[in-house]
């Protein structure tokens, strides 16, 4: 995995993830039922399967696991367009929710740079339904987990 985190773009280490070449992880990603589909510069594409755990009372998705979704894919998003793949950080998330989203439904999540600067950037996520109605989207800036910068410029200067 070294070899991939230390040679791969950002959009060919997400494409990793999809394929299979990465060990899985388990973290939020697992929880929330996301899935990386397809990894392009400055663009991702996500299948999100929310199960009844994350539901409020009335039976919805709860907004805060689709914001969570959203985050996952403006930052995905945005890491997608560098030379290495770098996890980033949330500056800014600003969600607008359009349609319910209910549990046990596949979703496509599109997360699309929009402005990328050197130390932020800004990208656009929506929530799809499978007929591709918007259900959420979000417009978020985020910006470069420089923790991530240092352990490898220490890794790769070793």
């Amino acid at each position: 995995m070294q070899d991939l985190w230390n040679t791969l773009t950002g959009a060919e280490f997400i494409q990793a993830m999809a394929d299979g070449r990465l060990p899985p992880v388990a973290d939020v990603s697992t929880y929330i039922g996301q899935v990386v589909e397809k990894a392009e510069p400055g663009r991702i594409v996500l299948a999100w399967t929310p199960e009844e755990k994350l539901c409020n009372p009335g039976g919805l998705v709860h907004g805060g696991f689709i914001a969570t979704i959203l985050d996952n894919a403006v930052c995905l998003a945005a890491a997608s367009a560098g030379d290495l793949f770098l996890p980033q950080l949330t500056l800014s998330l600003n969600v607008d929710y359009l349609r319910p989203v209910t549990a046990d439904v596949t979703y496509q999540v599109v997360g699309t740079v929009v402005h990328g600067g050197r130390t932020r950037t800004v990208s656009t996520a929506t929530v799809f339904d499978p007929s591709g109605r918007p259900c959420a989207t979000a417009t978020a800036s985020v910006t470069g987990n420089q923790a991530f910068a240092r352990e490898r410029k220490v890794t790769t200067d070793a």
